[in-house]
């Protein structure tokens, strides 16, 4: 599923804790793992949703000096035009996809899934949720921007989810990802997307990480978009 890592363990996974008939998936940041994420989504679970927390592959990385870490595609630099790994890019959001199909064949129809993530995660489930033609029931975007900016709005032209509810969160101290990188995604995403359903939220004093606010909040959402089916 990641790339050509064939070695990359299989996602992190916190199961329903009854039949699950939604799914949220989740994409962790940059250097990190899924397991960090399964625990934080553990603690807010909700019995009818099965959680996934895909690992990314190992690739040497130019911000980080070429050294090899988990990452979703290669980073060039942290400013806003910087270059940017057009290919990985793609390539990794056609994994993604990948990963939304086989939920689809154990059984959770696409408008049944949440795509999510954080930072570099976050980056990478803007862009696939933009440039698919699955039809998903939402997005959470955690401190991120959004990839390849500049090819949109061609990229989204066969999109199924332009009315597809977004909540974006960002830490108004974030100093790896700036909190106006995160505003201007906002703005791009409601030019792109019926506005009404774009939710872009600050968090004063939080950097490039989560609190409990955003966990509850987060909850909230998921709650809203894949609430309990009529015999559940």
């Amino acid at each position: 599923m990641c790339g050509n890592n064939m070695s990359a363990p299989l996602p992190a996974i916190v199961p329903a804790a009854r039949q699950a008939t939604a799914a949220v998936i989740f994409l962790h940041g940059l250097g990190d793992s899924g397991h960090g994420w399964a625990d934080g989504l553990a603690g807010i679970r909700i019995p009818h949703v099965k959680y996934i927390c895909p690992h990314a592959p190992t690739m040497p990385v130019t911000l980080n000096m070429r050294l090899p870490m988990p990452s979703w595609f290669d980073i060039h630099d942290q400013y806003h035009n910087a270059k940017e790994d057009e290919a990985g890019i793609k390539r990794a959001s056609d994994n993604i996809k990948a990963l939304i199909d086989q939920e689809v064949k154990n059984g959770i129809p696409s408008n049944r899934i949440i795509l999510g993530g954080f930072s570099q995660g976050g980056a990478l489930s803007l862009y696939t949720a933009l440039t698919t033609q699955q039809q998903l029931a939402g997005v959470v975007a955690l401190s991120c921007w959004l990839p390849l900016r500049n090819s949109f709005p061609q990229a989204s032209a066969n999109c199924a989810n332009k009315d597809m509810p977004v909540f974006q969160c960002h830490g108004v101290a974030d100093p790896l990802v700036p909190f106006a990188f995160g505003s201007q995604t906002a703005e791009m995403m409601k030019a792109l997307m019926n506005p009404a359903n774009i939710t872009f939220k600050p968090y004063p004093g939080l950097d490039h990480s989560s609190c409990p606010e955003e966990m509850m909040d987060i909850k909230r959402f998921i709650e809203k978009q894949l609430p309990p089916l009529g015999n559940e």
